[in-house]
């Protein structure tokens, strides 16, 4: 009858699962030689069933020994076979795996030290087993005991040389799902061993780990946020290996998948993660080129709110942010590709987000998107014209910004807007869309008086520089005589007939209004007129320019029935300092010119002569006078013949534009009377 054990003698089977070590060794070796004998023999019954009998009676023991002794044979019999332990590793192998997971902490050390000596020998037959090796080795190194870590690296290196050795025969795609689901581990030790997993196959010739890159990359950079310097250095290593082989051959990478995955992290708070992504955002762009442009709209969320970086931790994320966006307007304004940008290009999400940034903090941030919205609508006028309406609101917002830049590049928006709705010629003034743009702003101004006062000025010779100044001041003026509130009118009328006289971007203008006998210009300073006509003083200014002096002559009469206020005053003070300017130097030379029969000039002269009479004695007056002082006496001998008169020539009805005149300054006379009755009867109300 056989031992129990066969074919153990009853003295190993004893020894085996003694609690002295070195029993259980002698027994080992004895198993050992045991083995060693059986294969030359050619015996494999033998030998499966003395793998059974470790398996069975010793390997699922409840005695810890017993199981000590189960691992230390099953490697001896790995070792007697040496290299013909593949045949048997499918009996050797999962017994041991087994106690991996035991509770006995010298158990799972033994099992690491029994697994070593078997997967050393077994070599490449081992691969079939690499899912259930890698892990419980991803469980070993996070053990407890420093003797089972040790354990676990040792076995951990052996097997990484041996997957390297057997790389065609590797199965790759098996292990794909497995590191994926291992790559979002939280502890140290893990993430240690996965990235460490992920550099090795990486740096295999025959592994193509850029394949499935995406499976991996967004793990990768999880683990970037561990607090770990060793972690941090080996996972940023890691990404750097990766992206040097999609510079050498970009053909593997998913584009699509992956870059969707370095729009997400390169919204990460982290800072190293955040420049990590941009840097690969801007690899990307350079690579794949027009191919990146239908995700413009997330690489925009992406590098946006960069730009507003000013600290020195963060200059490299700002420089690499700057350097995609003018990446991507390169390839958006590449006309050979335009056709192609169109269909690839999704500009409605991109307006979606353009539209959110322009209220960011950030100024360089307001100015980038700026920017890109004046860059689409200059390259796709006809396909942007559909968000044209939606964005008119928050551009003018924009005009309250602190920022001078943010205004005039808002403007030059706006400005592109209007002629991208109309771009046709017009040889009329039937500009709808000056109007309706321009009513909006005026409309602004009305709601936001800091606007009105502090950015009004800048933000109208812009337009006149963007836009034609004569449509601008047209449209205005039109719009300004339909004005129901007085007040507002007339302020706005003031601070146009300012810029009319004294910015540089109007010189054009002013010389047109100075030509009045000429129709169109005649044309226009009727229209002007019309809204002139809510400030006094301006509307005298207005006449200067366009030499319509015998109408100043009679103005100037009419203001007996205007009420002559501290702000009138100050009109007629900044009037005299005008016509010192260098603007009015043609005004000042008429006094002196013989032209016309001198009747130019006289009749500027009577209403010269008329202000001064309306300023009290100040610095002014005296400067007015001083100048009229200096005109010739040598007319005024005979009578004045009116139709020698520049403004006789204009063939502009005078007589209807004073009525109109005097009908508004009526109404303001009106108006302020209820607004002074109002005045005192509100507080009483309340």
């Amino acid at each position: 009858m056989e031992p129990p054990y066969a074919p153990l003698s009853e003295s190993c089977a004893k020894a085996l699962g003694d609690k002295v070590y070195e029993k259980r060794k002698l027994a080992s070796q004895e198993i050992e030689k045991m083995v060693t004998e059986f294969n030359n023999k050619n015996n494999s019954a033998q030998i499966r069933k003395l793998i059974e009998v470790l398996s069975t009676d010793y390997a699922t023991s409840r005695d810890a020994n017993r199981r000590k002794g189960a691992l230390i044979g099953l490697a001896a019999m790995g070792l007697g076979l040496g290299k013909d332990s593949g045949k048997y590793v499918q009996g050797l192998v999962p017994p041991i795996m087994t106690c991996l997971s035991d509770p006995d902490l010298r158990v799972r050390y033994f099992a690491c030290e029994s697994l070593y000596n078997v997967v050393k020998v077994a070599r490449s037959a081992i691969i079939p087993f690499f899912p259930e090796l890698f892990a419980a080795l991803s469980r070993l190194v996070t053990d407890s005991d420093q003797m089972v870590k040790d354990g676990s690296e040792l076995l951990d290196r052996l097997l990484k040389d041996i997957v390297t050795e057997s790389s065609q025969t590797f199965n790759l795609e098996a292990f794909i799902p497995l590191l994926r689901e291992h790559i979002y581990v939280k502890d140290a030790f893990a993430r240690q061993y996965v990235i460490s997993w992920i550099s090795i196959l990486n740096a295999v010739p025959d592994i193509n780990m850029v394949n499935y890159l995406t499976e991996i990359l967004d793990g990768l950079f999880v683990m970037l946020e561990d607090n770990t310097p060793e972690i941090q250095r080996m996972c940023e290593t890691t990404i750097s290996q990766f992206l040097k082989s999609i510079r050498n051959d970009s053909s593997s990478v998913r584009m699509e998948d992956t870059i969707n995955t370095l729009i997400t992290h390169a919204q990460s708070p982290n800072e190293l993660i955040k420049s990590i992504a941009i840097t690969w955002i801007r690899e990307f762009v350079q690579i794949f080129g027009p191919n990146v442009l239908p995700y413009a709209s997330g690489i925009f969320t992406a590098i946006l709110p960069c730009l507003e970086y000013n600290v020195e931790s963060k200059r490299s994320i700002k420089e690499c942010a700057v350097s995609v966006n003018n990446s991507m307007m390169l390839l958006v304004s590449n006309k050979e590709l335009k056709t192609k940008t169109v269909a690839k290009i999704d500009l409605r999400s991109i307006m979606d987000v353009l539209s959110q940034y322009l209220t960011h903090n950030s100024m360089h941030t307001k100015i980038a998107v700026l920017k890109w919205i004046h860059h689409l609508f200059t390259n796709f006028p006809n396909e942007m014209s559909e968000h044209a309406s939606n964005l008119n609101n928050n551009l003018l917002l924009t005009l309250a910004d602190n920022s001078d830049e943010v205004v005039l590049q808002s403007l030059s928006v706006l400005a592109e807007i209007v002629n991208s709705q109309d771009s046709r010629e017009l040889n009329d003034f039937d500009k709808s869309h000056y109007r309706k743009f321009l009513l909006s702003l005026l409309n602004l101004f009305n709601e936001e008086k800091l606007i009105l006062e502090n950015r009004a000025s800048l933000i109208i010779r812009k337009l006149c520089v963007l836009l034609n100044a004569e449509y601008i001041y047209r449209t205005f003026a039109e719009i300004i005589a339909e004005e129901p509130n007085l007040k507002f009118a007339s302020t706005v009328v003031r601070l146009l007939n300012i810029i009319l006289l004294t910015s540089t971007e109007l010189f054009e203008l002013r010389t047109s209004l100075r030509n009045i006998s000429n129709e169109k210009s005649a044309d226009l300073f009727q229209c002007l007129y019309k809204s002139w006509a809510h400030c006094p003083v301006s509307t005298l200014s207005l006449c200067l320019l366009a030499q319509s002096y015998q109408h100043v002559s009679h103005l100037v009469t009419l203001f007996a029935d205007v009420e002559i206020t501290l702000e009138l005053l100050t009109e007629l003070d900044k009037l005299v300092q005008l016509i010192e300017s260098p603007i009015f130097a043609p005004l000042r030379l008429t006094l002196v010119s013989k032209a016309n029969n001198c009747a130019d000039a006289q009749y500027l002269a009577h209403a010269l002569f008329g202000i001064l009479m309306l300023l009290p004695q100040t610095e002014a007056f005296d400067t007015l006078r001083n100048r009229l002082q200096c005109v010739p006496n040598y007319w005024g001998h005979e009578p004045i013949d009116e139709r020698n008169s520049l403004e006789y020539k204009s063939r502009i009805d005078f007589n209807a534009l004073e009525q109109h005149f005097i009908k508004l300054q009526k109404a303001h006379r009106e108006q302020r009377i209820v607004h002074r009755k109002r005045s005192v009867i509100t507080p009483e109300s309340n």
